[in-house]
């Protein structure tokens, strides 16, 4: 593996662990991925977690919601990576969210913030959420009329 492609399998292998780690509801494994402080910006919030266990914490919450609503399968595609620096790099990834039978749920676009730590780790220090929130609720009007349908037996055009 020639050198200029080292940083991308690193960067690839990175949000597949990630995946790995949301697949499993592993919060634990979520935040090790984040490097201590980081921040989370959406259009609606901005926060910063200086402590690991506060940002595992906000994991949990979110891995009920997959639990919730049958999130078993998680996919990460890359869509652009820029390098800002040596050890400071911008990741754009498209998540797909699917159920246990691959049925796609939804899917979201994030950009990420990457610094590598001084053990050479990848570490989010900033995560942006594009359009999580509108998704998730586009998805959440859809699935409730598809079970709408279901029990009254009626078919949507």
């Amino acid at each position: 593996m020639s050198i200029s492609t080292l940083p991308m399998q690193q960067i690839n292998n990175f949000f597949e662990t990630y995946a790995t780690a949301l697949e499993r509801y592993d919060t634990k494994g979520m935040a090790y991925l984040y490097n201590i402080p980081c921040t989370m910006v959406s259009d609606d919030t901005t926060t910063m977690f200086n402590d690991a266990g506060k940002l595992e914490g906000f994991f949990n919450m979110g891995a009920g919601f997959y639990r919730q609503f049958g999130i078993a399968k998680v996919r990460p595609e890359i869509w652009n990576r820029r390098n800002w620096t040596d050890k400071i790099v911008n990741v754009k990834v498209n998540w797909q969210y699917y159920d246990n039978l691959d049925k796609p749920i939804y899917n979201c676009d994030y950009h990420y913030v990457l610094k590598l730590d001084k053990n050479n780790h990848w570490r989010i220090v900033l995560s942006v959420s594009v359009n999580e929130k509108e998704r998730m609720e586009e998805w959440k009007v859809k699935a409730k009329g598809t079970f709408l349908d279901t029990i009254t037996g009626q078919q949507r055009t």
